[in-house]
């Protein structure tokens, strides 16, 4: 497909990530983990807010019970977005000093699974954890270097993982009423020379569309056959993150990030940092909320 793609916020972020779209309100939140932001994009109105956190902001989910919860450099918080002030909930790896949290999202049973990463972005440093309802945290997965993009099939039969560096994406069977996880199998592997795989996001036929860290664009892969079907340009060299919203879930929202991007690239790429939009023919579903 030929899609046409659309800047819809000039943000100039060092490190666009982790676009959740909110159904109920039709507004996308996002991240800038290096900004340590919190935004708050209203597409209707052409606004976009900020909310200014004291740490690196891995990723944001919407509360079912009201607020945000954020997965920041110091553990899972909940956020108070009329105020913007947070309260701890836990901190998996307060033994850490040197760990940050990095991308996040809700399962379809409302819990919140997000992922660390070392500042260094040392080997096998990081995990993966899931912030329970009852707002008790389990580790899931060790030994991830950047634990990054996270889907959940459809059916809710499987839940997918990228660990950045490894050009990977993994392949669990996923339960969904006790979020175990079991039988690792690696389903999609990056060829050389495209970038690394970033943030993603799952459609409605179970296709994944996956973020090209240095690649410029986006890419649709069938996890059944590891094959890519489809990619996006993105003007910017350094994608990190997509997701599907508008009133229709037929949009991808797509964020950047201008850090690691040369003053060269800069001028082929004005608007790294930004958030992107594409009508697509497909659709994506509605994001969870977590439900603790």
């Amino acid at each position: 497909m030929k899609n046409e793609i659309e800047l819809v916020v000039d943000a100039r972020a060092s490190l666009g990530e982790g676009p959740c779209w909110d159904h109920e309100n039709q507004q996308l939140y996002w991240v800038d983990i290096k900004g340590k932001k919190v935004c708050i994009h209203n597409p209707d109105m052409n606004e976009n807010r900020e909310i200014q956190l004291d740490q690196l902001a891995g990723a944001v989910v919407l509360r079912k019970s009201g607020g945000a919860i954020v997965a920041l450099e110091k553990g899972f918080y909940a956020l108070n977005l009329q105020t913007g002030s947070i309260e701890p909930l836990v901190d998996p790896e307060s033994h850490l000093p040197h760990n940050r949290f990095n991308d996040g999202k809700v399962d379809p049973k409302g819990r919140f699974w997000a992922g660390t990463m070392s500042l260094n972005e040392e080997i096998g440093k990081g995990s993966l954890y899931c912030l329970y309802t009852d707002l008790t945290v389990e580790k899931k997965v060790s030994q991830l270097t950047i634990s990054n993009g996270l889907a959940w099939s459809p059916d809710h039969l499987f839940m997918y993982l990228i660990d950045t560096p490894t050009r990977k994406v993994k392949k669990f069977h996923y339960n969904n009423d006790t979020a175990t996880i079991t039988n690792p199998e690696d389903v999609i592997v990056f060829p050389e020379g495209v970038g690394n795989p970033d943030g993603m996001t799952i459609d409605e036929d179970g296709m994944l569309w996956i973020a090209h860290w240095g690649g410029s664009k986006v890419s649709c892969w069938n996890p059944e056959t590891g094959e890519q079907i489809d990619e996006i340009a993105v003007p910017a060299k350094n994608v990190t993150s997509c997701t599907f919203g508008g009133k229709n879930l037929d949009e991808l929202y797509i964020t950047t990030a201008r850090t690691g991007t040369d003053d060269e690239e800069l001028v082929k790429y004005p608007h790294a940092g930004g958030v992107f939009r594409v009508k697509m023919a497909c659709k994506g579903s509605h994001a969870y909320h977590f439900e603790g």
